[in-house]
């Protein structure tokens, strides 16, 4: 009854699951959501799509996860007002947070920041 919970994320899976949180749709079912466990399904069996097998468990908790480092590490710079700390990721999610609520077009970040080269992540897995 093993379910790989604490298999460690290699960094193509972070960066394909942040890709997945930036996609629109998938910014607005998370607003405002308290049962997410079908969101978090829909994530899975896109990343199973990209040949990462991840069930919703894990995702929700790393999507969580990185939210909470985010938060934490936003909560540290502004006491300290130098990060110490590094985050792996951590324009990335900023992007995602940062995000206003009229759409893509007013993010505070290019797209360039955005994870890259997830876009054909299947084809790198071949």
């Amino acid at each position: 009854n093993d379910t790989g919970a604490g298999k460690h994320w290699s960094d193509n899976e972070v960066r394909a699951l942040i890709n997945i949180w930036s996609d629109e749709k998938i910014q607005q079912m998370l607003e405002g959501a308290t049962r997410n466990k079908e969101i978090f399904e829909e994530i899975a069996r896109r990343l199973m799509k990209r040949g990462i097998d991840r069930d919703w468990k894990q995702c929700r908790t790393k999507y969580k996860n990185l939210k909470y480092e985010y938060r934490a590490l936003q909560k540290e710079n502004e006491h300290l007002g130098n990060p110490r700390r590094k985050m792996r990721f951590y324009d990335e999610v900023d992007c995602i947070l940062r995000r206003q609520p009229l759409g893509p077009s007013s993010w505070g970040c290019e797209s360039s920041s955005l994870p890259s080269g997830t876009e054909n992540f299947s084809d790198e897995m071949k």
